[in-house]
């Protein structure tokens, strides 16, 4: 595993990329550790997923996959404030005994932002909030970037035995909710859990979205060798690799993005854009490819689960993509990526680019 160069100030994120090979799959079983599972499962709240394959295999991830209307992600967008998620069944039933997700608008490095998963409930604050809370904290953000807006963060196990209505720091934390966040802000909401009944959700009326899967077929591109030379695996030598592994990723970036450059037809003159396929000519080839998304508000469970039956039902020697973006925090927009590339009749095998972002 390497890392790319220490960023410059226009580019915060940083990406790491890892080859290796996974252990045997066990269908009823799926791993939780090790790579690429727990960069998958490191991921917070996700807000896309993309799946490149080729589209002679696209049937099989119909069948079994997106043809199931109940496999799409399901969440909630409902309108509360913070002193309700700690009040009554909602408590009880959703945090104490479930396990949800839940996200508030706006920007973490700006604006007032509140968080929820597994059980811990985190306030990005601004200095005047974090002061009027009367709350324990630490500052947040790198230091020499916080200027004249310091930052805080403040974090709460709401799951802790001592997270209790009589306890002194609950009841701190109930107080400053009755006196400081006492607005109704907008979350999205996502059940990890069997839904209790009568649902202590439904008295705030929430909105339900399903995230239906995206499919678009017939991407007629040109397609780079995906199988990393052996003789660069068996060299080691980290500039080659890193040449590799960037070339590849920015050739699956330009087909998430459907962009006309790796497009079969693509006759742009050279002066207006530099970009060529990665790889020796001779070796470009070209493919019909689909892309299949979902978009919303998705558990990192669900994309760990999505990486397993997509291994299990696709042929061993087929080649595939799985990209995972999470909700950008920031006013630039930066959010972790993880992107997955299991290489063509290399079973077991993958490539992984896990960019994380600068909080």
């Amino acid at each position: 595993m390497f890392s790319f160069s220490t960023p410059s100030v226009y580019q915060s994120s940083k990406c790491f990329v890892t080859y290796g090979v996974m252990s045997h799959l066990e269908p009823e079983q799926v791993p939780s550790k090790g790579k690429p599972w727990s960069a998958l499962l490191g991921q917070d709240f996700v807000h896309k997923v993309d799946l490149i394959l080729p589209e002679e295999v696209l049937q099989l991830v119909k069948d079994k996959v997106t043809g199931d209307p109940s496999y799409a992600p399901v969440f909630y967008r409902v309108i509360m404030s913070l002193g309700q998620i700690l009040e009554g069944d909602f408590f009880t039933e959703y945090i104490k005994i479930g396990n949800i997700m839940m996200l508030s608008e706006g920007k973490a490095d700006f604006e007032n932002v509140f968080s929820l998963k597994e059980g811990v409930l985190t306030m990005y604050l601004d200095k005047e909030t974090y002061e009027r809370a009367g709350l324990v904290g630490k500052p947040h953000g790198v230091k020499g970037k916080r200027g004249l807006k310091p930052r805080w963060i403040v974090q709460f196990d709401l799951r802790s035995p001592s997270m209790l209505h009589g306890k002194k720091g609950f009841d701190r934390l109930v107080y400053a909710c009755k006196n400081v966040f006492n607005t109704p802000v907008t979350w999205l909401f996502h059940n990890l859990s069997k839904t209790p009944v009568p649902d202590p959700l439904s008295r705030h009326y929430p909105t339900k979205y399903t995230s239906h899967p995206g499919i678009t077929e017939d991407l007629h591109a040109k397609v780079p060798s995906l199988t990393p030379p052996p003789a660069l695996l068996r060299a080691q030598n980290r500039l080659d690799l890193e040449e590799y592994a960037t070339d590849t990723y920015e050739w699956l970036s330009l087909i998430r993005l459907e962009s006309p450059r790796v497009d079969v037809s693509d006759k742009i003159d050279p002066y207006l854009s530099g970009y060529a396929i990665p790889g020796n000519p001779e070796d470009v080839q070209e493919g019909r490819l689909c892309r299949i998304s979902w978009q919303g508000f998705i558990s990192p469970k669900w994309t760990q689960q999505t990486l397993a039956d997509i291994m299990l039902v696709l042929p061993a020697k087929s080649w595939f993509s799985l990209s995972v973006t999470s909700f950008a925090r920031g006013i630039v927009g930066d959010s972790a990526d993880c992107t997955i590339l299991r290489p063509p009749s290399s079973p077991g095998e993958y490539f992984l680019w896990d960019i994380k972002r600068h909080d």
